[in-house]
């Protein structure tokens, strides 16, 4: 019987594990809600237009990953009233880390955030919202 009992926590408890995501998939989701929200947050009209990466290889997402973090602290809000939401919302998506091998970056030019062109806040951030995806 104790065999028995015994059992059934330890299948209770591995299905259990097997469920629940892992932090890092909750932080991505949790990011890329953030990204959702500045959307509908930022000044699209007469802001500065941001450098946005484009056609990423898989190898070398670090970059863009540092490019977009750097973008974001551009980003401005719509109205002063969304600005304690949005610089929230700024702070989390500044958490984002994301560390790859660099091991395909040396057969493809290695691009500086400056290389990639210019786009509106509201462009940039649905793509680094596909990125994120």
């Amino acid at each position: 019987m104790k065999r028995m009992i015994i059992y059934c926590m330890l299948f209770f408890c591995s299905t259990m594990m097997l469920t629940a995501a892992s932090p890092r998939t909750l932080k991505y989701k949790q990011i890329q809600k953030k990204i959702e929200d500045l959307q509908k947050m930022v000044k699209d009209k007469d802001a500065e237009l941001l450098h946005t990466p484009e056609n990423l290889v898989e190898g070398c997402l670090s970059t863009a990953v540092t490019c977009f973090k750097k973008g974001v602290q551009k980003l401005q809000p719509a109205s002063s009233q969304d600005n304690w939401a949005f610089q929230k919302a700024i702070r989390i998506v500044n958490k984002l880390t994301y560390r790859d091998s660099g091991e395909h970056c040396e057969s493809y030019e290695m691009k500086t955030c400056e290389s990639y062109g210019k786009k509106t806040p509201e462009e940039f951030l649905k793509s680094f919202e596909n990125l994120m995806q």
